[in-house]
């Protein structure tokens, strides 16, 4: 993405870094973490505009995701069987087929390992 408006490019370079790290460290949630930055992008103009003062805004903005994420992690719930990460998957692609798969290169590879998918040029 490269718009020819200056501050416009800005702001999409930066959305693009925050799904590109979303994707890098959970896999999952891009879309989620696009819309989150788009409206505190949004909400935090609007409030700037207003007279708020923008590094007290950025430190509220921080504590606010420290918080959530300590939120999330506490209710967080670790899946390691095959079974769990067949239902994962599942959920995730809408595919109970593609949920085996997952668990399935899951298990030969390990919690650490790494699994690539890539487009096969026959029908197998």
């Amino acid at each position: 993405i490269d718009l020819s408006a200056p501050f416009e490019n800005l702001g999409a370079q930066l959305v693009k870094s925050v799904a590109v790290k979303t994707n890098d460290i959970a896999g999952d949630g891009t879309t989620t973490a696009t819309l989150l930055a788009q409206a505190l992008i949004r909400q935090g103009l609007r409030n700037v505009a207003a007279g708020a003062n923008p590094i007290e805004l950025n430190k509220g903005i921080a504590a606010a995701a420290e918080k959530a994420v300590e939120l999330l992690k506490a209710r967080a719930t670790d899946v390691s069987s095959a079974k769990e990460i067949a239902n994962v998957a599942t959920v995730s692609s809408r595919d109970p087929e593609v949920g085996e798969l997952v668990a399935g290169a899951m298990e030969k590879v390990g919690k650490d390992g790494v699994v690539t998918v890539e487009e096969s040029q026959t029908i197998d």
